[in-house]
């Protein structure tokens, strides 16, 4: 088993490495610092921290004031609080006037688990990625988060990038790439492409090493930014595979599905399958428990993929 590692870890602990060089950086939070891992910032540069207390809206309107005096401020709580909360803010202080404010989110997916339906955010790539000049990013694991941490301060414009409280499996290496809107294969196939992000990436890889035992080539595809998608890579994989499988851990509805479903019947459409949960809110329960009582398991990609193949060969289920 990989070295399980929740990506909050990674975002706090690359933002301070940061802000030991660029003294721009500047972080916020709405009063949980301790959950996003923007303490370990606060420890580090108390003087370049602000806690505004449970109060998303006014989070959101200090950052970007901020960005007017030069400074890249990082706004941070949990994702269904700022994304929900101050989505006005987001949309009009933040993304109408292009302002430089990073949304770093935490507790997102069902994956929050005990937390509860009203702490797990499945909608947040919806509402982030419909907004203009933002960009939205989900690191497949805490070394990945540390790469997106860095590129996001680096890249001008709004940023929105996503964490997660559960552990996250280890599969990245340092070495590996990272460039905002190019995603990357986690492995080749040629029968069928399933494209993740986050979590999910490892239960792709999961469910393709099911698949072999099934004479089934499955690529696998970490398409850890959102948006802007990465529309080279799905078109390759069209031409390479004829056939794909999209995996999140958010609502089928407007998340990375509905962007991939956007991509492929604009270039050349093929038999595709969504697994993401079906238009409902969260529940009570353990990370595992949950993945699997909405069927967010490698065995439900394998599941979409025999679905996925049929098609492609002529024979419907």
């Amino acid at each position: 088993m990989a070295e399980m590692i929740p990506t909050r870890d990674g975002f706090g602990k690359e933002i301070v490495e940061i802000g030991k060089t660029n003294e721009k950086v500047v972080v916020l939070s709405a009063d949980l610092e301790d959950a996003t891992r923007a303490e370990y910032f606060r420890d580090a540069f108390p003087e370049r921290f602000f806690n505004l207390g449970i109060a998303e809206q006014d989070v959101i309107g200090t950052a970007a004031g901020l960005t007017f005096h030069g400074f890249i401020p990082v706004a941070t709580s949990f994702a269904v609080f700022m994304t929900n909360r101050a989505y006005d803010m987001i949309r009009m202080d933040v993304c109408y006037n292009n302002c430089n404010v990073k949304i770093v989110c935490s507790h997102t997916g069902v994956t929050v688990g005990e937390d509860g339906a009203s702490a797990q955010c499945l909608e947040d790539f919806a509402i982030m990625r419909v907004l203009p000049n933002m960009k939205v990013i989900c690191p497949v694991d805490s070394l990945e988060a540390q790469k997106a941490t860095r590129a996001i301060i680096q890249e001008e414009g709004p940023m929105y990038l996503r964490t997660s409280r559960a552990p996250f499996p280890l599969l990245t290496k340092a070495s590996d790439p990272f460039v905002i809107g190019r995603a990357n294969v986690m492995r080749p196939g040629k029968d069928v492409t399933i494209i993740a992000c986050g979590l999910m990436v490892y239960e792709a890889l999961q469910a393709a090493e099911i698949l072999m035992k099934e004479n089934i080539d499955a690529k696998v595809v970490n398409m850890h930014t959102i948006k802007p998608i990465d529309a080279q890579m799905i078109a390759d994989s069209i031409q390479e595979t004829g056939a794909i499988v999209t995996a999140e851990e958010h609502q089928a509805n407007g998340g990375l599905g509905s962007a991939v479903a956007e991509v492929v019947v604009t270039t050349c459409p093929v038999p595709m399958e969504m697994i993401a949960v079906q238009d409902s809110f969260g529940e009570t329960g353990s990370p595992q428990e949950l993945l699997e009582a909405y069927h967010l398991k490698s065995a439900d990609i394998v599941e979409a993929v025999r679905k996925v193949i049929l098609r492609k060969t002529g024979n419907r289920p």
